[in-house]
């Protein structure tokens, strides 16, 4: 029966809003909230184990499904749980609101239990973040707060004391269509002209993509084709640009491989199209531009010599006019060559006698895993070495979706990520690739999978190390000092909270589980046990490169094998005659 409370009144006014759901941990100040929840028709509570959880869950949702993610924190540390997760919305650029419960109003500035200041606490996560105190600023903080999250897109939190949470309402709820903010940004026409000169007088341009070219491919290629161009990516711009692109030379940075590197450093001029790097050890110092929709982005990892603000689809089109057809292609097919070499000369090491090695190769579990899973299937990625294997061995289409923690680059976020993309994409297969270090992070969320019955297959690269860490610590010369544990074997614990569970440790079994659990509706996971020695450290490492671990350990990623990208490379090279 409805009370028409305060919270009553946010609910309804987030279910205009298109939420369908709140992920959280119920209880105390938080209670009237939920209580709402359990009242109104069209939203429901996804309980989870941890308000970290929530927060990764509503980022992996929004940036799946494109609309406004909700989570919640009761006061204190249901808040500071909160943030983690935050941070890494606010960095990916996932519409989401959290609602921070508080302490009852009257004793907030007494030092009461569990008294946190949440308008403080979450300071550095969002812009927006107001403290309703009464319930007449409600449904108004409720519709700029949503409308904040949609429009920057990013986080939003409203602060809500419980005992206000619970009062009556003054007035309805908000029901106003909300604006999500995909207007496009058309650069200025001097911006352009500049642009198209830049491109026009220099011999030989390079691109580097970022997350900014989703919705861009084919202007991106147009432009490549028509200045005979080597196109390179982020790892978060490799979903979007990398498939069904001939100019393909890889990534740079502490993932990359292949000659994008090369192709940066030796071209006249360097495009950045929708790319925020934030390695600028790895980009070019000189004759830089970059086009961005956000102008706070241009300029503040290298200098450039001009900065455009405008969305990337919209900007190359109205480049199009412009740009001068290149007649030498020679750059292009020099670096083409160079990126085949590079992939070709260390993917032996990586694929020789795989299927018999023990403990199994993590790349082979990755190149199975790419092959066997459906074409649109969602993958999630912890942070560490898995972002290693979904860089190398994940083959995007223009479907797969690669959600991760890339920005904020925290560990344990793979699993919550799933919870989220699972919801978001109840028809599309959800693969969470977790590390045991991060999987244990949050093993809790194990039982919230079972709980609510999601198909997600969880495929856990068990190395029983923290394998970054290792390597990093090796790369600076350290001995690998408490990075490495004892066996854990978390098919027995994923049984044991009554989930499917299947463990390999030999490589020959490796193909059946991962078909197998691929194919289940069920949850699954599959506990494989890896080799915590799969990358070697390169032959030759210059002592500048040691000096730091960005480059070195870039440098040595770079060495490792990369799947079937190197298909993809010796394919680009078909119709170029070898020297």
């Amino acid at each position: 029966m409805s009370r028409n409370t305060v919270a009553e009144q946010l609910v309804r006014t987030l279910v205009a809003a298109g939420v369908t759901r709140i992920y959280g941990v119920v209880g105390d100040s938080l209670n009237p909230v939920v209580d709402a929840v359990h009242t109104t028709d069209g939203i429901e509570w996804v309980h989870v184990r941890n308000e970290e959880t929530a927060a990764f869950a509503a980022a992996a949702q929004a940036q799946i499904d494109g609309g406004l993610a909700v989570c919640a924190g009761s006061c204190g540390p249901g808040n500071t749980h909160l943030v983690q997760g935050l941070y890494d919305a606010q960095r990916s650029g996932a519409p989401v609101l959290a609602l921070a419960s508080h302490i009852p109003s009257r004793q907030i500035g007494t030092g009461f239990f569990q008294e946190t200041h949440p308008e403080r606490l979450f300071g550095d996560v969002t812009e927006f973040r107001e403290l309703v105190s009464h319930p007449d600023q409600m449904p108004r903080l409720a519709r700029i707060a949503v409308q904040h999250a949609l429009g920057t897109p990013g986080v939003a939190v409203l602060v809500l004391p419980g005992d206000v949470a619970g009062r009556k309402a003054t007035g309805p709820a908000d029901t106003t269509p909300v604006t999500a903010g995909r207007a496009t940004c058309w650069p200025a026409e001097d911006d352009v002209r500049e642009l198209a000169r830049r491109i026009n007088e220099a011999d030989t341009v390079a691109l580097f993509c970022g997350a900014g070219t989703r919705g861009a491919h084919d202007e991106v290629m147009e432009l490549a084709s028509r200045i005979s161009s080597p196109v390179g990516h982020t790892l978060r711009g490799k979903e979007w640009i990398q498939y069904d692109n001939p100019y393909d030379v890889g990534m740079i940075g502490l993932l990359g491989y292949g000659a994008c590197y090369d192709a940066l450093q030796e071209a006249d001029l360097t495009v950045l199209l929708g790319c925020d790097f934030p390695y600028d050890d790895f980009l070019p110092r000189d004759n830089v531009v970059q086009v961005d929709r956000d102008p706070r982005r241009l300029g503040r990892r290298v200098p450039l010599r001009l900065g455009v603000q405008g969305d990337v689809a919209a900007t190359l089109r109205a480049l199009r006019p412009s740009v001068r057809p290149k007649e030498d292609d020679s750059f292009l097919k020099d670096v083409l060559r160079r990126h085949e070499r590079a992939l070709t000369k260390v993917v032996d090491a990586y694929t020789r006698d795989i299927e018999h090695h023990t403990p199994i190769h993590p790349e082979y579990v990755a190149s199975v895993l790419d092959a066997l899973a459906p074409d649109d299937t969602v993958f999630t990625v912890d942070t560490g070495m898995n972002n290693v294997w979904a860089a190398r061995y994940l083959t995007p289409n223009g479907r797969r979706r690669v959600i991760g923690s890339f920005t904020h680059g925290t560990m344990a976020n793979a699993l919550p990520h799933a919870v989220g993309a699972a919801y978001a994409a109840p028809d599309r297969k959800v693969v969470s690739l977790s590390g045991d270090g991060g999987l244990s992070m949050l093993l809790g969320e194990l039982v919230t999978v079972h709980q609510h019955d999601l198909p997600i297959t969880t495929v856990v690269f068990n190395n029983s190390s923290l394998g970054m860490v290792r390597l990093e610590m090796m790369v600076d010369g350290m001995p690998p000092f408490e990075t490495d544990h004892a066996p854990v074997d978390y098919a027995r614990i994923a049984e044991a909270v009554g989930m499917r569970a299947i463990r390999v440790e030999d490589p020959r079994e490796v193909r059946d589980a991962l078909r197998d659990a691929l194919a289940a509706d069920v949850p699954v996971l599959v506990d494989v046990v890896t080799d915590p020695n799969a990358l070697s450290m390169p032959s030759r490492i210059t002592a500048d490169q040691v000096t730091g671990f960005a480059l070195s350990a870039g440098r040595t990623v770079l060495r490792g094998g990369v799947g079937s990208m190197i298909d993809l490379a010796r394919s680009n090279l078909r119709n170029i005659p070898r020297p």
